[in-house]
């Protein structure tokens, strides 16, 4: 079973970075096409992808409104993805869940992914 545990969330004010670290565990080899990403989830509003890594090309996909400010990355010998933060602005403010699924799945909504982290939340003050 994948487990999957951010951290490095906070609160931080405009303009700010931050980076986010999320550690898996559990992988399973033979899945044909792998992808991690990053959700989030601000208050009162759906869950929505900003970030995704085909793991077989690292090839990457970001949401508009992250583009140029946040970076996903990984460390794949301690099987550790990241996500940098940069130029924050207070809409950032949402809880931060990092994802593992497959090609096929849902990566604007999360819908058909099964590994899931519990969170972090990230607070950005103006």
């Amino acid at each position: 079973q994948v487990r999957l545990e951010e951290s490095g969330g906070g609160s931080v004010q405009a303009g700010g970075s931050l980076r986010l670290s999320c550690s898996a565990s559990g992988f399973t080899a033979g899945r044909p096409r792998p992808i991690v990403a990053w959700f989030r989830q601000a208050p009162g509003k759906d869950r929505e992808g900003i970030v995704n890594m085909y793991l077989r090309t690292n090839e990457t996909h970001y949401h508009d409104s992250v583009k140029g400010r946040f970076t996903i990355s990984r460390d794949s010998a301690n099987n550790t993805l990241y996500l940098q933060m940069n130029s924050l602005k207070p809409e950032d403010t949402a809880m931060y869940y990092c994802a593992h699924g497959e090609y096929g799945d849902d990566y604007m909504t999360g819908r058909g992914i099964r590994n899931w982290g519990k969170g972090v939340m990230v607070t950005v003050s103006s």
